[in-house]
């Protein structure tokens, strides 16, 4: 383990990159909530070894020595050795599928929670690749910006334009910078949350573009949705549990007026010193050496006690299923919305693209109408201060695109999420 958390510590140290399904491992080994999930499925394994182990019989050993003057009062003994297991319950049986159901609620838990951590990862992840990326073109469109204020100053010193020009493109630089400054900001916090994420240190941290997969294709089919609630862990989790907790109150209903039989065996080794010789007729039977086994069978006719544990199991399964009812429904309605919405950005998405490749066409018509002219003796010919503005418009179309696709991107890694696919989504990236 050692020998793996170096070799995917070193190159981040070489080079200051993680990648997707790296980061995802390492957070997966350093989540709190995965550990303690993980200690939740070895807690039920326990369980369920514990429940049928009531069959095994047990052995201990055991003395009480002691001095009895006068008739003994018990039965002091200088060695004891007992043997005890439940022989049959008509409740046990219960008891061992319920365990079962838990054991497997348990590790369905785990694995809700192993992609709740890949989720929050990949979120924090293409954030962090969306920051990167904005920044760059920021740098591009700040230098256009800044061009276009020293023309515009220039233009102002010479009486050419108004004072408001000059002022109008320090301001486009001045919001550049705004922009530029909170993308950093973010792109700060979202390496600090992946360095607590994955316990690597945030600073320097960067992204492999080329490690996040594109998101698979997604119908709208409603079959789709009833695979969701069939791959969701959660909700599998939810559902194991409520079958648990119905076995415990079906068990526990069968307390009463039904046999139970225990198994029992005992040897002991009588006290010499304790004056049994002088009460009991040594000739008749008596010697030190005992030992006795049997069955204990037993018949409860009426425990109140009982009872009223059996109406506490019953209302616990009674919520616990109606708990994952209602987790069925909501995850149904979540996953219709996430649908829905992908459709709408998916329609964003596009138009920001048209939008982005329309600019691209106008800054390369301006750029060439200044490096060889319009082509027209009548049409007024390209300055510089309309390639800077065509420059400033195409990477702001740009952006809006890295917007589109990340708001977008967002939207299908929760539905990847909700469908039980976030996982395997980041392990294609591997392959």
């Amino acid at each position: 383990m050692a020998a793996t958390m170096l070799a995917l510590v070193l190159p981040l140290g070489a080079r200051g990159q993680i990648s997707l399904s790296t980061a995802v491992e390492l957070a997966e080994k350093n989540s709190p909530s995965v550990r303690s999930a993980a200690a939740g499925v070895r807690q039920a394994a326990a369980s369920l070894t514990q429940t049928r182990d009531a069959y095994i019989p047990n052995f201990t050993l055991g003395t009480s020595p002691g001095y009895a003057y006068g008739f003994p009062l018990g039965q002091p003994s200088l060695f004891t050795a007992t043997s005890q297991s439940l022989a049959f319950s008509f409740s046990q049986p219960d008891y061992v599928r319920a365990a079962r159901q838990a054991l497997n609620s348990a590790r369905l838990s785990l694995k809700d929670t192993q992609q709740q951590v890949a989720l929050d990862v990949a979120l924090d992840y293409v954030e962090l690749d969306h920051d990167l990326e904005e920044i760059a073109a920021l740098g591009q469109e700040k230098d256009d910006a800044d061009q276009l204020a020293q023309i515009e100053q220039q233009r102002v010193a010479a009486g050419v334009d108004p004072r408001v020009s000059q002022l109008q493109a320090e301001l486009t630089a001045a919001q550049v910078d705004e922009k530029r400054i909170h993308l950093q900001n973010d792109a700060d916090e979202m390496r600090q949350k992946l360095g607590h994420l994955t316990g690597l240190p945030a600073d320097g941290l960067t992204t492999v573009s080329n490690s996040v997969p594109p998101p698979p294709a997604l119908s709208a089919n409603a079959e789709d949705d009833q695979l969701a609630a069939q791959n969701n862990a959660g909700l599998a989790a939810a559902l194991a549990n409520a079958k648990s907790k119905s076995y415990v109150a079906f068990g526990d209903s069968r307390q009463d007026w039904r046999p139970s039989i225990i198994f029992g065996a005992q040897y002991s080794y009588f006290e010499p010193f304790a004056n049994y010789t002088q009460y009991y007729n040594t000739t008749h039977g008596f010697q030190y050496n005992n030992a006795g086994i049997g069955l204990q069978i037993t018949v409860p006719i009426f425990d109140a006690a009982k009872r009223a544990q059996a109406q506490i199991s019953a209302a616990a399964a009674a919520r616990a299923q109606a708990d994952a009812d209602a987790s069925r429904d909501q995850l149904s309605e979540g996953t219709l919305a996430l649908r829905r919405t992908i459709l709408e950005l998916t329609a964003q998405q596009r138009v920001a693209r048209l939008q982005d490749e329309i600019s691209q066409e106008q800054l390369k018509s301006v750029e060439s109408e200044l490096a060889n002219g319009s082509g027209s003796p009548t049409a007024p010919a390209a300055t510089p201060i309309q390639a800077r503005l065509a420059g400033i418009q195409e990477r702001e179309r740009y952006e809006d695109m890295l917007d589109a696709n990340f708001v977008l991107m967002k939207a299908e890694l929760n539905l990847l999420r909700a469908t039980g696919q976030i996982t395997s989504w980041i392990l294609s990236s591997v392959k």
